[in-house]
């Protein structure tokens, strides 16, 4: 994945799409009642690609959905996508007890993805994919798994200059 991130000055430019993708609330019982913490999760994109995902916590809701986009725009990577709407390849990506299974999908048929995983498809600029969800459906280890399968995603052209052949050869 550290090979994927991208220059942080080459993307301040651009417009972000930003997706608030869940929020909590956590108390502490202490003398005289409560006190109430919150996290949230954000993914941010440009559409064309770029992606990441950020947590932030606070005690005031903006301010933790403040730290979770500024996270979240330090951690984006570039992702190769086939003819700007679709993957190059299925992928399955884990992490804990929550899998995810990504599968390239054909033109119109428009995002077939659950959960947490439908703002990372379009915060990244992905039109056609069917994802399905497996084990758990904790949003913190869906991300961190979607964004797994996400990085082991490799262009054709990137496959064929590392094997030393040609796309041609690649393909058949």
């Amino acid at each position: 994945m550290t090979s994927a991130r991208r220059n942080a000055e080459s993307w301040q430019n651009e417009e972000l799409i930003e997706k608030l993708v869940v929020i909590k609330r956590t108390a502490k019982v202490v003398k005289g009642g409560s006190r109430f913490n919150f996290s949230a999760i954000v993914v941010v994109g440009n559409g064309r690609g770029m992606v990441g995902y950020g947590l932030g916590k606070a005690k005031e809701v903006p301010e933790s959905i403040r730290k979770a986009t500024e996270q979240a725009k330090k951690s984006m990577v570039s992702i190769p996508i086939r003819d700007g709407r679709t993957l190059h390849h299925e992928m399955v990506g884990r992490f804990g007890s929550g899998a995810v299974v990504l599968r390239p999908a054909a033109d119109g048929t428009g995002i077939i993805a659950g959960g947490s995983m439908r703002p990372i498809f379009e915060a990244l600029g992905i039109r056609d994919i069917l994802a399905k969800s497996t084990g758990t459906s904790n949003p913190h280890n869906l991300i961190k798994a979607t964004f797994k399968a996400l990085a082991d995603i490799r262009a054709p052209e990137e496959v064929a200059a590392k094997r030393g052949m040609t796309l041609k050869q690649v393909w058949s």
